[in-house]
């Protein structure tokens, strides 16, 4: 059993952020039935951009267990418990792209040869996120034509590292928080960029003086250390089950690709490299493709 789990079949309170915790809680009566169905816990209701866990349990064993969120598909690790087993996951939706309303959360499973499938429905509330206006360097806004080629390569180097999906469970709630500073751009601003709309931001800016050491937010492998245009010196780590952390704006990385880190490792320092007005820590949450607000999951 991985550390923060319980012989009883549920959670250990100590995993738990207080945000997660409390709408998890609040749904245990109603997502638990005296049947042979698994017991499932997830919220009834979250808002957009918000991360949530989902904690499955069975008195019996299951095999080829599938979870599917937001057009996504997930397979998840199953661990012994007794003569049953249990698992987690963390889910959300993201403020870059997807809509409010009643979602569908469907966990297909196999036990003894046969299959069946629990569904729980999710009412994700919108939000409305502030808005804030950045001037930059008109190259940083527009770039010269003769690096659009690499910044095309470096979204696709991107996009792979967050779409990166392993079985295995490394992470454990609460997270480390990468730095210390205070946030000085929150999850979900609608950015406008010399005076042009832009994306909402989809991660936590911290202020970070250059040079301050990054800590991993949890066990994890890199699946991406780099410099690109817009990020600048980067790292992403892979947390299994479809968790990926992001740190952006290095002046210094200290891993690289295919390195195996633990909770709190230093990963790399605080800069001001890529697109920023000055030194400070992007630090962003991936949950099965989707970027949420990382606050709620991180310790003190």
């Amino acid at each position: 059993m991985r550390e923060g789990l319980t012989g009883s079949g549920r959670p250990s309170s100590r995993i738990w952020a207080p945000a997660v915790a409390a709408a998890v809680l609040l749904a245990w009566a109603a997502a638990a039935h005296p049947s042979a169905d698994p017991t499932i816990l997830a919220p009834k209701e979250t808002t957009l951009g918000s991360p949530f866990l989902v904690y499955i349990s069975s008195a019996e064993p299951l095999e080829e267990v599938r979870l599917f969120w937001e057009g996504k598909e997930m397979a998840l690790e199953m661990e012994a418990v007794g003569e049953g087993c249990e698992a987690m996951a963390l889910l959300g939706t993201d403020v870059g792209g997807s809509k409010p309303g009643v979602k569908t959360l469907d966990i297909g499973y196999s036990r003894g040869g046969e299959r069946a499938s629990v569904s729980r429905q999710v009412r994700v509330a919108d939000v409305e996120y502030p808005s804030e206006k950045l001037t930059l360097p008109e190259t940083m806004i527009t770039p010269p034509k003769e690096l659009l080629e690499r910044i095309g390569r470096e979204r696709h180097e991107s996009a792979r590292a967050l779409s990166t999906v392993t079985p295995a469970r490394l992470w454990a709630i609460p997270m480390v928080r990468p730095v210390g500073g205070v946030i000085t751009s929150p999850y979900g601003f609608r950015r406008i960029l010399n005076g042009q709309p832009r994306a909402p931001h989809r991660g936590v800016d911290y202020r970070a003086a250059e040079g301050t050491p990054v800590k991993a937010a949890a066990d994890g492998t890199v699946v991406l250390s780099a410099d690109h245009y817009f990020a600048g010196r980067c790292v992403y780590l892979d947390h299994g089950g479809g968790v990926v952390s992001v740190y952006l704006h290095l002046s210094k990385r200290l891993v690289e690709e295919g390195d195996v880190v633990s909770a709190g490792d230093v990963i790399g320092l605080s800069g001001r490299s890529g697109r920023v007005t000055g030194p400070h820590l992007h630090f962003g949450l991936c949950l099965q493709g989707m970027m949420v607000n990382p606050e709620p999951l991180l310790g003190r």
